[in-house]
């Protein structure tokens, strides 16, 4: 059994760094100098939103603001659809967010959940597994900055409560 679940998260785990591998012009904004200074609205026409991993809800997405989700230092915009959840899952890099549309509740392992409003800044630990729930009938947008290399890796367990 365990080995089939170490398989089954491979295939994840590389399907997941393929998809980080499609051209950037299909995953987030066109390339811009560093040095240049650079303004999102979520509803910018020339802000290209891609697919979040498979694991996400149907009509998850995400786009890339500044950096390369294959390095360190990546900003994104996160799309989650109202009224819709976000499986058990962590992250190798922290997260450092804050709602720009919708109601968010997350859920920490050991931790109570937490309701995030719009204009609300929240932190995720690295490696610290989470679900997520837009609790309003509009999308759920976060922006998140990621220090290190962006990824989602899925969990089969049920959260923990605190």
């Amino acid at each position: 059994m365990k080995l089939k679940q170490f398989k089954f998260n491979t295939i994840l785990i590389l399907l997941f760094a393929a998809f980080l591998s499609v051209p950037e012009v299909t995953f987030g904004q066109k390339k811009k100098a560093q040095s240049e200074a650079i303004v999102w609205q979520t509803d910018n026409e020339a802000l290209e939103w891609g697919p979040c991993p498979e694991f996400m809800p149907n009509g998850c997405q995400i786009a890339v603001l500044q950096g390369d989700p294959k390095n360190p230092n990546t900003d994104i915009f996160y799309k989650l659809p109202g009224n819709t959840s976000v499986a058990r899952h962590w992250h190798h890099s922290p997260e450092r967010m804050v709602l720009v549309s919708g109601k968010l509740q997350v859920n920490y392992d050991d931790q109570n959940p937490e309701v995030i409003e719009t204009g609300d800044y929240a932190y995720g630990p690295a490696e610290k597994p989470h679900t997520a729930t837009c609790l309003s009938d509009e999308p759920c947008i976060l922006f998140i900055a990621f220090e290190d290399p962006v990824d989602a890796m899925p969990m089969d367990k049920p959260a923990q409560g605190g």
